[in-house]
C-alpha cells in the first residue's frame, strides 16, 4: 500500500491543494488554531485599510491607457517593489515574440511567487493593469487618484486596480499577522486584458509561468462587489462584415453600387429579425445583470468610403466594414452562432443578387465557468459570509476576463472572479470603488487563502 508521501507526488496539484499540503498537514493548526490566525488577519487588514486605499490610488495616477498601453513599465515596477515587501519572489516577463511588445510600448508583466517546493499547493491570485481610454464626462481627473466621502476615483479605481490592491495586501496581511501556511500564494499583474489579454496572462500560461502543473485554484479580483463570486462569462464572437460595392462619379451614382448602403440593409436585417431571437433566449448561467443572461449583437464601428479623410472627392463607395460583437451563451453552440450570422448574411444577399458581403473571424472566445462543487467557490463563500454577514451571491460575468487563459491554457479548472468595485461602473466616467468594499475584499481574500493552503501550527516571527 502507498505511503502518504507517494500519495502526495502522484496527486494534481488541486488534489494537492485540497490537501492542504500533503505530508505538511499533520503540522496544521486545528480548527480553533485556523480561527485564531484568521482574527489576527483580519485585524491586520483593518489596520492597513489606509495603505490599501493609498496603493490603490498610487497605481490610478499611472495611465496604463490601452490602446496603445501606456506606463505599462512603470506600473509593472511599482506593483513589483510591492510584491517584494510582500516578501514574494519577483520576476518581470516582458511578452517577447508578440506583434504588440513593441520599443515604444513594451508589454511587460510582473510575477511574485510565494515560498515552497515543486509539491507545495499553490494559490494564484492575478489582475491586470491596463485600463481604457477614459472618455469624455468625468467630474474629476481620471488619473488623479482622488479620495473623496469614502470612494476612490479614476480610470481603473473599479476595473481593476483596486483589486489588485486587494490581492496584495490580503497576502501582506497574512506575512504581518505572522501566519505561515502549509501552501503558497502567488501574485501576478499583467497587461492587455481589456484587448484580450493576449500578451498578458495568455503569455504567461503559453510559457508555463501559470500552469496547472503547479497552481490549484485561480482568483482574478475583477469588480463584482465584496458578496458576490463570479464562477464564469459568457462566450464571445467578434467579427467583421465587409460590403463590397463598385466606385462611380458621384454625379452618375446609378453607375455605381454604394456598399455603405448594403450594409445598411444588413444591419436592418439583424435588427429586425435576427435581434428579437436574441432576445428570446435566455441562459441558466447566472450571469449579471439580469438583461446580459441574454445572447447580444452590438455593432462596434462601422467605416466606409472616404471615412477619416480630411478632403473629399464625389465618389460612390465601393467598400463598407462593420465590425460586430456577438456575446454568446453555453447554451448556444459557436458553431450555430457562427452558422446563423452566416445565414442572416445570404438571405440579405438572396434580397438583393447584386449585393455581395465577406465575413472575416476577429476573435472567439467560448464561454467557460467553474466546475459545480469547487473547494474554490465553497471557500470563497465561506469567506464571503463571514466578512460581509450575508451569504455569497454566485453570478456569471456578462463579458469575458483572463479566466479564458487560465482554463483553456494553462489549464485550472478551479478558476474565478471576485473583488472590489461595482460591476457597472467599469469603463464609466467617474469610475469609483468604495474603501469600505476595498477592505471587505482584502479580508475574503485573505480569509480564502487561510481555508485553501492550510495554515501551519503556532505563528512565526513577523
Amino acid at each position: 500500500m502507498p505511503n502518504r508521501a507517494d500519495e502526495v507526488s502522484r496527486a494534481s496539484p488541486g488534489e494537492r491543494a485540497g490537501r492542504a499540503g500533503g505530508g505538511r498537514a499533520a503540522h496544521r493548526a486545528g480548527s480553533a488554531g485556523l480561527a485564531r490566525a484568521a482574527d489576527r488577519v483580519l485585524a491586520e487588514v483593518e489596520a492597513a485599510r489606509d495603505e490599501i486605499v493609498a496603493f490603490t490610488a498610487e497605481m490610478v495616477r499611472v495611465p496604463t491607457v490601452n490602446p496603445p498601453g501606456d506606463c505599462y513599465r512603470e506600473c509593472a515596477e511599482l506593483i513589483g517593489g510591492r510584491m517584494e515587501r510582500a516578501g514574494l519572489t519577483v520576476q518581470y516577463i516582458a511578452a517577447e515574440g508578440r506583434t504588440e511588445h513593441t520599443a515604444s510600448h513594451p508589454r511587460v508583466n510582473v510575477v511574485g511567487r510565494g515560498e515552497g517546493g515543486a509539491d507545495t499547493p499553490r494559490l494564484h491570485l492575478n489582475g491586470h493593469f491596463d485600463v481604457v481610454p477614459p472618455g469624455d464626462g468625468w467630474t474629476v481627473d481620471p488619473f488623479a487618484g482622488v479620495v473623496r466621502d469614502g470612494r476612490i476615483y479614476g480610470r481603473g479605481a473599479c476595473d481593476m486596480k483596486s483589486g489588485i490592491a486587494a490581492a496584495l495586501f490580503a497576502v501582506e496581511a497574512i506575512r504581518r499577522a505572522g501566519v505561515e501556511l502549509t501552501g503558497a500564494i502567488d501574485l501576478s499583474a499583467t497587461v492587455d486584458e481589456e484587448s484580450g489579454g493576449f500578451a498578458g496572462v495568455a503569455h504567461l500560461c503559453e510559457m508555463g509561468v501559470i500552469s496547472a502543473a503547479e497552481t490549484g485554484y485561480a482568483i482574478i479580483p475583477e469588480p463584482f462587489g465584496p458578496a458576490r463570486v463570479c464562477v464564469g462569462h459568457r462566450g464571445v464572437y467578434w467579427f467583421d462584415i465587409i460590403a463590397h460595392g463598385h466606385a462611380a462619379h458621384g454625379s452618375m451614382s446609378h453607375l455605381g453600387r454604394s456598399a455603405i448602403d448594403d450594409m445598411g440593409a444588413l444591419l436592418e436585417a439583424f435588427r429586425t429579425e435576427l435581434g428579437p431571437d436574441l432576445a428570446r433566449r435566455r441562459s441558466a448561467l447566472p450571469v449579471v445583470p439580469d438583461a446580459s443572461r441574454h445572447p447580444s449583437l452590438n455593432v462596434n464601428a462601422i467605416t466606409g468610403g472616404q471615412a477619416g479623410a480630411d478632403t473629399q472627392s464625389p465618389c460612390v463607395a465601393d467598400r463598407c466594414v462593420a465590425t460586430f460583437d456577438r456575446r454568446f451563451i453555453p447554451e448556444e453552440p459557436f458553431e450555430e452562432v457562427r452558422a446563423e450570422i452566416e445565414r442572416h448574411v445570404a438571405a440579405v444577399q438572396r434580397d438583393d443578387p447584386a449585393r455581395r458581403f465577406t465575413i472575416e473571424d476577429r476573435m472567439i472566445v467560448h464561454p467557460v465557468h467553474a466546475p459545480a462543487g469547487s473547494p474554490l467557490v465553497a471557500a470563497l463563500s465561506g469567506a464571503v459570509e463571514t466578512v460581509c454577514g450575508r451569504a455569497a451571491e454566485l453570478v456569471a460575468s456578462p463579458g469575458t476576463y483572463d479566466q479564458k487563459h487560465f482554463a483553456r491554457i494553462a489549464g485550472i479548472e478551479h478558476c474565478v472572479a471576485y473583488g472590489p468595485g461595482p460591476l457597472e461602473e467599469a469603463h464609466q466616467p467617474d469610475e469609483s470603488c468604495a474603501v469600505d468594499d476595498l477592505a471587505a475584499s482584502t479580508q475574503v481574500l485573505a480569509l480564502t487563502a487561510l481555508k485553501l493552503m492550510g495554515v501551519q501550527a503556532g505563528p512565526r516571527g513577523r
